[in-house]
This record gives structure tokens, sequence and C-alpha cells, in this order.
């Protein structure tokens, strides 16, 4: 992410709290040394999730495993009875691809939620489930 945006406007989760029981993190690997892609939930409270580490290698790109990833996450979510995912994105070039499967997935822009702010580097955009 370091590329992306400046350090305060990254919100990547630290791996501590990966093991916060409020996050559930999934990851795909073909058995060699890298994983292939990753997507974590982050319990918000109130039936509000986010969704976190939406990631796809780039030998794992054009594949559908982002679509996966998605799907998967957005089926948990809603078998753990949340009512709305949502997540913060990158607003430059680089983040169109997944800009672009969010909001064909149903996801539309919204505000900032729980501790976020309004940030330029920032697209924040929610599903209602």
């Amino acid at each position: 992410m370091e590329p992306t945006a400046p350090a305060c406007s990254r919100h990547a989760l630290t791996a501590e709290q990966f093991r916060v029981p409020s996050v559930r993190l999934w990851v795909v690997d073909d058995g060699g040394p890298a994983l292939l892609g990753s997507v974590a939930l982050k319990d918000l409270g109130d039936g509000h999730l986010e969704l976190k580490t939406m990631r796809v290698s780039p030998a794992g790109r054009g594949s559908g495993l982002g679509r996966r990833l998605l799907l998967h996450a957005l089926d948990a979510a809603r078998v753990g009875g949340a009512t709305r995912v949502s997540l913060e994105t990158g607003a430059g070039e680089v983040f169109v691809p997944a800009r672009t499967l969010y909001r064909a997935h149903g996801f539309v822009d919204c505000g900032p939620f729980g501790d976020y702010r309004q940030d330029p580097h920032s697209t924040f955009l929610t599903l209602a489930l």
C-alpha cells in the first residue's frame, strides 16, 4: 500500500489485529511460498461488518479469484446475520478494478464509517444485506 497513499491514509490491519476475535480471515494458496489471495471481515457491531484485506496477488489476477473471495465473505456475513458490509478502498486509478468489482456486486458509495474520517485518498462503499 505504501506507494498508493501517505501513511495516514493506509488502513491495513496489522498482524496483531488479525488475532482479535472480531476479525475473520480467509486466505487462498496454491501450496507455494506466497498467498494467492485474502479477504477478512471485521465486526463493527450492530450487524455491520467491514470488508478488510481484500487482495489478489498478481499471479491470481484475472482468474476470478477476487470475485470468489468477495462472494465468500458476503455469504459468511449473511450466514452470520450481518445486515450491512462496508469497506474503505483507495481513490486512485490503481484501485479502479477493485471499485468496479465492489460496485458490480451492489456496493454503493457512502460516507466514512466506524473510525474513518473523510480522506481524499479513500473511497467508502457499503452494501445492505
